[in-house]
């Protein structure tokens, strides 16, 4: 073993000098970039709007630009067409809380114990001391804001909900916060504005459990005749607008949202925001996410039938006519111009995720992951490459880029943009590719779902073994568990089909070597997928 040590330093040491050149050469590119724009006609403005658009769960063939023949997303197909984009745009896991902890900190979700799926009473994640991309916004200069989904957890411990909740955004950075505490299927299902429950009545206090119920409430388990949409697996607690939801609620009727009109609630909100931010002199960053196409999916009643998929269709149709009117919001304030736009989403797509809704049934030739293999929960490919697109009118050309990217390296990118020295962890800049004048991103990337990670470098992907099924038949997806390591060369088997690892055993050593030097040899300590 000691006799390995040199060798593992030698590769260490090249590892962080290569990391040292890439990002000096990631510097000189944006320089160049900056410099180009100033002397030619378009003016870049170092200081731009920013927007990050997050959808929940949408697949990277869920986007016509994206090669999806069956569902319309013109608005989507636009900021596509008009911006760069990536075929290798990544989140940093397969789940939602950790890939949106790696997004606004800029820090592999691994690192931190709590990034994984959250009930709706964990307690904030990221420390209140960290720094984040809204704090190092904040202080180049810019007003935040977040609207929609958070599901980062929220207070310290034992959260009163008829109390200012804190801590939460406001705490980590976002001036203005408008948010669900979780996701649209666990309870609280109320909207939380600033840390204060919206439209709550004092004298009817929110209670929540995650253990046990509130004497004489009604689940969705003990009382189906209450129920307008049915329950797969979990999703059988306390019943809010029919719908069976995770976790047990009392208390709070005149704050509960309403499941169809919520895409238009949040879009008023992020309307608003912009609107108001228009006539000031500050730029500003918002974070925009949105709960599509995550379960239980409510169309609102206009956009019923408008996929002909089920509602996981029309809710993706229903998210892309967001987009759009929310577009025309900066188009009609005059901020496009002057406002860089970013588009993704946390993870890749499932179908059946707790609910029967006819997302199986009515797919048709659909591909929700296009070629991908997996999707939600999986180390496959589809579980983390997403769609991601960068748009800035006038400034970004139509493009598309092989570049690898991540949403981790937001924080560093736009660092290197508003000209802040704070740095972080793992966050690269990849500001030249975002900006489309750089075929380069980042060299190699650690990937996560429910606690197991998996590398990509190159055109090639490996997955170490794990126990574990190979799929989990309650969602239908391929998880990448197996007893041997994995290997795939992306550029020929986009699909995962054809494992090289045994055939090609010096690839398959380089690739373990460079794995674990960020990884370190910890990575087999994992818990299996809990689906509640």
């Amino acid at each position: 073993m000691d006799a390995l040590l040199p060798k593992f330093e030698t590769i260490t040491r090249i590892y962080n000098m290569k990391k040292i050149l890439l990002q000096a050469i990631g510097m000189i590119l944006l320089l160049a970039t900056l410099v180009s724009c100033l002397k030619g006609e378009k003016k870049l403005n170092a200081k731009p709007n920013i927007i990050f658009i997050y959808l929940d769960d949408l697949g990277y063939g869920d986007i016509g630009a994206y090669g999806a023949t069956e569902l319309n997303t013109p608005a989507m197909d636009e900021l596509a067409n008009g911006g760069v984009r990536f075929t290798n745009g990544y989140a940093t896991s397969a789940t939602c809380t950790p890939s949106r902890y790696a997004l606004l900190t800029g820090v592999y979700p691994w690192r931190n114990k709590d990034a994984a799926i959250l009930p709706g009473t964990a307690p904030l994640i990221i420390g209140t001391e960290q720094m984040t991309v809204p704090k190092m916004l904040k202080e180049q200069g810019y007003e935040t804001a977040v609207v929609g989904k958070w599901h980062l957890g929220l207070g310290a411990g034992i959260v009163n909900w008829n109390e200012r909740v804190s801590p939460g955004p406001n705490e980590v950075g976002f001036d203005y916060a408008y948010i669900m505490a979780a996701t649209q299927d666990r309870v609280p299902t109320v909207y939380i504005d600033n840390g204060y429950v919206d439209g709550l009545d004092k004298n009817d206090p929110i209670e929540i459990s995650y253990q046990n119920n509130f004497e004489g409430e009604p689940t969705g388990k003990e009382n189906p005749e209450l129920l307008t949409m049915n329950w797969h697996h979990g999703h059988n607690n306390s019943i809010v607008n029919g719908i069976p939801r995770i976790g047990f609620m009392k208390g709070g009727e005149s704050a509960k949202w309403s499941d169809v009109d919520m895409a238009d609630h949040f879009l008023s909100k992020a309307k608003s925001y912009v609107k108001r931010s228009a006539n000031r002199k500050k730029p500003f960053f918002l974070y925009y996410a949105l709960q599509q196409p995550h379960v239980p999916r409510t169309p609102h009643p206009r956009f019923e039938g408008a996929s002909g998929m089920g509602p996981r269709g029309d809710v993706i149709v229903e998210a892309d006519w967001c987009i759009g009117e929310f577009f025309e919001t900066l188009e009609k304030e005059g901020l496009m111009e002057n406002t860089l736009i970013i588009l993704s989403s946390d993870n890749g797509p499932v179908l059946n995720d707790g609910y029967y809704d006819d997302a199986v049934d009515k797919l048709g030739k659909h591909m929700p992951a296009g070629k991908l293999r997996g999707g939600k929960y999986s180390l496959f490919e589809a579980g983390t490459r997403v769609p991601f697109i960068t748009y800035w009118k006038g400034i970004i050309e139509p493009g598309i880029s092989d570049a690898l990217v991540c949403q981790m390296d937001l924080f560093a990118s736009l660092a290197a943009l508003t000209g802040s020295d704070k740095k972080v962890q793992d966050s690269e800049n990849v500001m030249p590719a975002l900006l489309g004048h750089s075929p380069i991103g980042r060299e190699e990337l650690v990937i996560e779902a429910t606690s197991r990670t998996a590398f990509r470098k190159g055109d090639w992907a490996l997955i170490p073994p794990y126990k574990g099924p190979e799929s989990n038949t309650l969602v239908n997806i391929e998880l990448g568990n197996h007893s041997d390591y994995q290997l795939y060369n992306l550029k020929h088997d986009i699909g995962q089909t054809n494992n090289l690892a045994e055939s090609n055993p010096d690839k398959l050593n380089e690739m373990k070597a460079a794995f674990e030097i960020i990884r370190g040899g910890d990575y087999t300590k994992i818990k299996q997928l809990e689906l509640k």
